[in-house]
């Protein structure tokens, strides 16, 4: 699957952009083949629009936000959230009038990032529950362009049988190669999976057994919430992964976490490192693997323990055949 030859793609909220990045003017970003300028408005919210001013096509990326509304570097031409162009400097006292502006896109932000849709949103940014309790303090972790397609980290995360090759230097006990009493409840977008996994360490302590119980929601196309609670208690760490396709191929990886303080506070360096570890093992397998992943299950071969990306992959692959009805 080419996530470019499928138009369907424009229709979903991506996290394209940590709002801190955006502090100090517009930045630049490429989803799905679109070059985007993202800026802060006046009013503080995030705003996205065609990387290319309508004047000379020189990129606005390049430029800088005056009054909230980002200004061409080549002549000086703002645009507001709209892409609509305001003022030209120029011509100071003429109203620039309709025909001068360019594309905007949907832009909203949730969990710290700006959130960008192409086109119509088929489905709400993904509602994380534990971002709204107190008890649970979000932490951003990974932001980094892989060589992967954002469907292939989407499958990985929900694996349970690739801990106990590729995770064996952080959590992955070669005792315990599939995840127990594993279920999936398919909703509209996406589905619920739960499960529970032996590991050898916890993301809290450093015993050397533990069990995990695997509390997961998939929401098309690319963001995963895993929450994972132990068995001998201690507190819950969730981490919620979002692939952002820049084209076939390639992804920016979103990566944050919830970790629940229960009061007597947490190793926050320590949380960080050890997830960094284990996405790295992970990296190291995904950057190897074929792009072009196939939808078709005949594609390729798989195992009892493959349900989860089975599924994934079957509700792809009627929504692609939906929306190329629909599009016909």
């Amino acid at each position: 699957m080419n996530v470019m030859d499928h138009p369907v793609f424009r229709r979903f909220w991506y996290p394209v952009m940590p709002l801190d990045q955006l502090r100090d003017g517009p930045r630049g970003f490429v989803l799905l083949g679109q070059p985007l300028v993202l800026f802060v408005d006046e009013e503080g919210a995030p705003a996205a629009l065609e990387d290319r001013c309508c004047h000379r096509t020189a990129q606005l990326s390049l430029g800088d936000v005056c009054d909230g509304k980002v200004a061409c570097p080549y002549h000086g031409w703002r645009y507001d959230r709209a892409g609509q162009c305001v003022h030209i400097p120029q011509m100071p006292d003429r109203d620039p009038g309709p025909r001068r502006r360019v594309a905007a896109y949907h832009c909203a932000s949730r969990y710290g990032y700006a959130w960008v849709a192409l086109d119509t949103p088929l489905f709400d940014i993904p509602a994380i529950p534990e971002a709204a309790e107190p008890d649970f303090e979000l932490i951003q972790e990974f932001y980094e362009e892989w060589r992967v397609a954002g469907l292939r980290v989407m499958e990985n995360e929900l694996d349970m049988a690739h801990p106990s090759y590729v995770h064996l230097g952080t959590f992955g006990s070669p005792e315990h190669l599939v995840a127990e009493d594993a279920e999936i409840t398919e909703f509209e977008g996406g589905f619920h999976y739960t499960g529970r996994l032996g590991v050898t360490q916890a993301h809290h302590a450093q015993q050397d057994r533990n069990e995990r119980f695997l509390d997961c929601s998939w929401y098309a196309p690319f963001v995963c919430r895993l929450r994972i609670d132990y068995a001998d208690g201690g507190p819950a760490h969730v981490i919620v992964n979002c692939q952002v396709p820049i084209d076939h191929g390639r992804s920016q990886v979103v990566q944050f976490c919830l970790q629940q303080d229960d009061g007597s506070g947490f190793d926050r360096e320590a949380l960080l490192a050890f997830d960094r570890k284990v996405t790295l093992e992970d990296k190291r397998i995904l950057e190897s693997t074929d792009p072009d992943m196939p939808l078709d299950p005949r594609g390729e071969k798989h195992m009892e323990s493959d349900k989860p990306g089975l599924v994934m992959r079957r509700m792809m692959q009627r929504l692609l055949d939906e929306h190329a009805l629909a599009d016909a």
